[in-house]
């Protein structure tokens, strides 16, 4: 049996009846797809509270059920329902969403394997990709960042093959902080860091148990100085950060100590400087 003939037995003979049985079939899924997505975004947006984001959530679900039945009534006008033919065509279908879902395999095997080495776990702050934020849930296939500006960003365990992962307590509760100060050149430095020890002694959120460290780092613009310190909780840190950096800035303002004036070229370095 030659090719030909094969796929003379997949597909059906289709006539004008079978072409305009098709055409009403994907005519009504277009309408009933329009139809529900309007009905159910007017009713959302009329509704309150969490039932509002629960209809929302229906749109795409009822967008797929009704593909998917389309989709079930015309095969068998196309294609000769036997059970050779359905074998070959779940075959094809299997292979097609293999392909598709290889990254989609390939998350949930890294989360196993992020179930074993633990890169990540719940209250974590970690970075991935510029995602800085807690771990909130470590799923099968993606982990939870909640970021410092409140969003909830999914990140699939694929980026554990090629990615770094930089985790900031990794399951502890110490986290360093880095409060940065940019100073004119002309000061007496020891003064400075000292003072600048001090800040971070007298914190409220300062933890006790661990080392407080000011480095000092000439550039050609200044002098830039970094308090490292932790918090009593990771959550605290942004808290912390910005009690070192207003009273560093008050204390060292009402020395005389003047800021450096960075030069267009250097701000982003400035900017990028250090970690929180």
């Amino acid at each position: 049996m030659d090719d030909h003939e094969q796929y003379a037995r997949l597909f059906n003979e289709l006539d004008s009846e079978a072409f305009i049985t098709l055409g009403l079939l994907l005519a009504g899924a277009i309408v009933l797809i329009i139809a529900s997505q309007r009905g159910l975004n007017w009713l959302a947006n009329r509704l309150h509270g969490p039932i509002r984001f629960r209809v929302f959530a229906l749109v795409p679900l009822t967008r797929l059920l009704i593909l998917i039945t389309a989709l079930a009534i015309a095969v068998p006008i196309v294609i000769e329902p036997s059970l050779r033919n359905m074998v070959t065509l779940l075959g094809a279908i299997g292979l097609a969403i293999g392909f598709a879902l290889k990254e989609y395999v390939s998350s949930l095997i890294a989360g196993v394997v992020s179930a074993v080495e633990l890169p990540y776990r719940p209250g974590d702050w970690v970075n991935i990709e510029g995602t800085y934020g807690e771990v909130k849930h470590v799923g099968m296939r993606t982990v939870e960042i909640q970021t410092p500006d409140d969003d909830l960003v999914a990140v699939p365990h694929l980026k554990l093959w090629d990615s770094a992962i930089y985790n900031a307590n990794n399951g502890g509760a110490s986290l360093q902080c880095v409060a940065s100060f940019y100073l004119h050149p002309e000061h007496e430095g020891g003064w400075v860091r000292q003072a600048l020890r001090d800040v971070a002694l007298t914190s409220a959120y300062l933890t006790f148990d661990k080392p407080i460290i000011v480095v000092a780092e000439e550039k050609p613009w200044g002098t830039h100085y970094r308090i490292r310190a932790y918090p009593v909780d990771p959550r605290q840190q942004f808290l912390f950060v910005t009690d070192l950096t207003v009273r560093g800035k008050a204390i060292l303002s009402d020395a005389g100590i003047r800021p450096a004036l960075l030069p267009p070229e250097m701000l982003m370095d400035a900017q990028g400087a250090g970690r929180t």
